[in-house]
């Protein structure tokens, strides 16, 4: 049963390791182009699993940016997974312990959550450890391909893989653009914002990491503010 249950943790994760394979390629060849060394990379993709978090920690860590700058940036972008294990511990197995919980809290990402939230019934530790564990082994691997590629990529090409992540960034908040004028309006305030830290007297003195420190919260408040979501009653 839990051989199981394990198998069918690594067929559902399989998908999730193929795109992260992609993605991480990406990471691992900007990071080391930018100066980082290979096994470094390859570390904090081990240890981390997180794109937009990796990425701006490791510009932050490679412009020597204070201790606290990194650490409240790569908190206020990876917030998100509080959200996400607190509704994943509503549904993991009662005898799942305290230390299979917090293996699990390491591996969940958005994909790994969504995954598991539609499976029905209880979240078995030896399930989710198979879940989680391709994703994980995608993401080091592609990092790992990347990092060695800038070794014999040319230059033009690897200059171009750069921009990777930011097509990918695109390509996921496009579609609802589209669909919802907020957050179309929510893109545009944050783009604007950031073209005013880059370019504005004083305000591009700020450095990156307060940057996107004071974006997030201050776009996201006032999103919040203009476009609330309604909660629709249920009809009794």
């Amino acid at each position: 049963m839990k051989k199981q249950e394990f198998l069918q943790g690594i067929k559902d994760g399989m998908p999730i390791c193929l795109g992260y394979f992609s993605v991480s390629m990406a990471f691992g060849l900007s990071v080391v182009l930018a100066g980082m060394p290979l096994w470094s990379a390859v570390l904090t993709s081990l240890t981390n699993v997180t794109s937009a978090g990796q990425f701006a920690g490791v510009n932050l860590m490679l412009e020597h940016a204070p201790f606290v700058e990194i650490f409240m940036t790569t908190i206020i972008i990876n917030m998100r997974y509080f959200l996400m294990s607190l509704s994943v511990s509503q549904k993991v197995s009662s005898k799942m312990t305290m230390g299979q919980r917090l293996l699990v809290s390491f591996g969940i990402t958005d994909e790994i959550f969504a995954v598991s939230m539609q499976r029905k019934g209880e979240l078995s530790a030896i399930y989710m450890f198979g879940l989680i564990l391709m994703p994980v082994i995608g993401w080091t691997f592609g990092t790992l391909t990347g990092a060695v590629a800038t070794s014999f990529m040319p230059k033009a090409l690897s200059d171009a893989m750069g921009i990777a992540l930011y097509g990918m960034f695109i390509a996921i908040i496009m579609p609802d653009a589209r669909k919802q004028k907020s957050v179309l309006y929510t893109i545009i305030m944050a783009v604007a914002a950031s073209y005013a830290f880059t370019y504005l007297p004083v305000l591009n003195k700020v450095s990156s990491g307060w940057v996107i420190i004071i974006i997030t919260i201050a776009v996201s408040a006032v999103a919040a503010t203009l476009f609330p979501i309604k909660v629709e009653e249920e009809e009794e």
